[in-house]
């Protein structure tokens, strides 16, 4: 084949073909929709500083609330270098929070009783998943 014997030829396909897996791999990275146990973020806080630590925190209700999925979900959230992200569970069929704060506890202490599990990556990129944290 006089297709492949040109140099140019060749390299192009070459680089279309990295080009094409790039791609690929960069769309079929799982995302939260591809997880188990009817996740739906309900409420959500993040800083206004971007210069120094960014906080997120996220209130999540879940259907399924023996899901072991709960980790992975925490793991799939942003998370910036020396900043920290705090998922709370919430069971779905009973009432969650619509807003977060800042501030520990994030949220009005009336709904700690409904919150099954609590998702915290620290500003060192540990993560850990405390079930029944209050």
């Amino acid at each position: 084949m006089s297709f492949f014997k040109n140099k140019k030829n060749l390299l192009l396909l070459m680089l279309a073909i990295i080009i094409g897996y790039i791609v690929y791999d960069s769309t079929s990275q799982p995302t939260v929709a591809d997880l188990q146990g009817g996740f739906r973020e309900v409420a959500l806080y993040r800083n206004e500083n971007n210069t120094g630590p960014i906080v997120r925190v996220y209130a999540v209700s879940v259907r399924d609330t023996l899901s072991k999925d709960m980790l992975k979900y925490g793991d799939l959230m942003p998370y910036t270098k020396y900043g920290t992200t705090t998922v709370y569970f919430f069971n779905a069929i009973k009432p969650f929070p619509d807003s977060l704060a800042e501030s520990e506890p994030h949220f009005d202490p009336k709904f700690w009783p409904n919150c099954i599990a609590v998702y915290r990556k620290d500003a060192n990129g540990q993560a850990s998943l405390d079930e029944k944290p209050f």
